[in-house]
């Protein structure tokens, strides 16, 4: 399992050297430095802590538990602080930096974000149901509609799709793949959308499903890399 933390920088287009179009979505992923490092002894399950960007901060506006969580791992305060599944936690030790040099083109990957808040809507955008009819004599149009079942159990039942908080909540996009990986700018290209919106801090991880057969990354035009 490789995993990183990065951060969405929006959506563009690169094209192969045959011509074919890509629409890939372009993620900034910085050194991400080891701040904790958890193993099954101390706390039940490996893992490893990271942070990502340095925070500009003064020391005194700082937490004492954050500030000396910091100087136990002797980096820098950070912005971001978030835990990665890597098993193999006895390859790290603190202040080591996680590049982009561990993925490489054509990996395939999962993209963790959250995905973009729309605020209160109703049920027809937030879970895609069905117009009423839109003659004027019509009694509705984007309305709820009936919501009670019939029969023995004459109430609403826990779980039901009704209007409410769309979006703004944890998303994963699976099975996405690596078209191009920047070293020189920190950058990786993505073919396909992934949660979230511009700016926003996501998880790159490999892929959890099993690839059957290797997808085919084309090599994209020298200008693109530049």
């Amino acid at each position: 399992m490789k995993a990183v933390i990065g951060r969405k920088m929006g959506m563009t287009q690169v094209f192969a050297e045959d011509g074919t179009q890509y629409a890939v979505t372009v993620v900034e992923v910085l050194p991400n430095v080891v701040t904790q490092i958890k193993t099954e002894e101390t706390d039940g399950y490996n893992a490893i802590q990271v942070g990502y960007q340095d925070k500009k901060v003064s020391p005194h506006n700082l937490t004492k538990p954050l500030k000396g969580h910091f100087e136990k791992a002797k980096v820098s305060p950070k912005q971001v602080i978030k835990e990665l599944p890597y098993e193999n936690v006895a390859d790290f030790t603190l202040g080591q930096e996680i590049t982009i040099d561990i993925f490489e083109d054509g990996d395939v990957v999962d993209v963790i974000g959250v995905s973009k808040g729309k605020g209160f809507t109703g049920a027809v955008k937030r879970w895609n149901q069905a117009l009423g009819p839109a003659a004027h004599g019509s009694g509705y149009h984007r309305g709820q509609g009936s919501m009670a079942r019939g029969g023995i159990i004459p109430r609403i039942l826990p779980g039901k799709r009704m209007a409410g908080h769309h979006g703004d909540k944890q998303a994963t996009v699976q099975n996405l793949q690596i078209v191009k990986v920047i070293k020189e700018k920190n950058a990786l290209l993505i073919k396909g959308a992934i949660p979230g919106p511009k700016y926003s801090i996501i998880t790159v991880r490999s892929a959890i499903k099993q690839q059957l057969k290797k997808r085919e990354v084309k090599p994209l035009l020298n200008r693109t890399a530049e």
